[in-house]
């Protein structure tokens, strides 16, 4: 996996070249895995970014910066660790469910790992189709380790 604060800034670097301004950065999480424990532990951090792709222009942006990271599907376990990996979880009040992306991402509010860094950064948001605040949606996770690394 290498240096993963180091993968980390670089795909944040490569985001800025394709396109994507970034506003503002968490800090950076350090989480366990939760479905295949026998791996390292994971590095998350969120952005929030300005762009002028659209959601599928911005995928393919991602999914760009990933492969430039190093990210391959061969030879990988579903799950397992991967030096690079980027979602779109929210893009304005977007909602959009098609085979090959979900906005809001369908398992967001299912994750620490996504929450922490998320509401350090946006506390006070709402997603397109709930109510409550991210902050709210935090406070009722359980179980799941997350913790503070250092800032992004």
């Amino acid at each position: 996996l290498g240096d993963r604060e180091e993968n980390l800034r670089r795909a944040a670097d490569s985001l800025v070249t394709a396109g994507i301004h970034i506003l503002k950065r968490s800090s950076i999480y350090e989480t366990e895995p939760r479905d295949v424990t026998d791996q390292p532990w994971f590095l998350n951090a969120a952005v929030e970014c300005e762009t002028s792709l659209f959601p599928m222009q911005l995928l393919r942006a991602t999914q760009r910066v990933e492969r430039a990271g190093g990210r391959t599907k061969e030879g990988r376990r579903a799950k397992g660790p991967r030096e690079i990996d980027i979602d779109i979880l929210l893009y304005g009040s977007t909602i959009i469910s098609t085979p090959e992306l979900s906005i809001p991402h369908p398992r967001m509010l299912e994750r620490r790992f996504v929450l922490d860094p998320l509401v350090e950064i946006a506390p006070d948001l709402k997603l397109p189709n709930s109510p409550l605040a991210l902050r709210e949606h935090l406070k009722r996770l359980q179980g799941q380790i997350t913790q503070l690394v250092k800032p992004f």
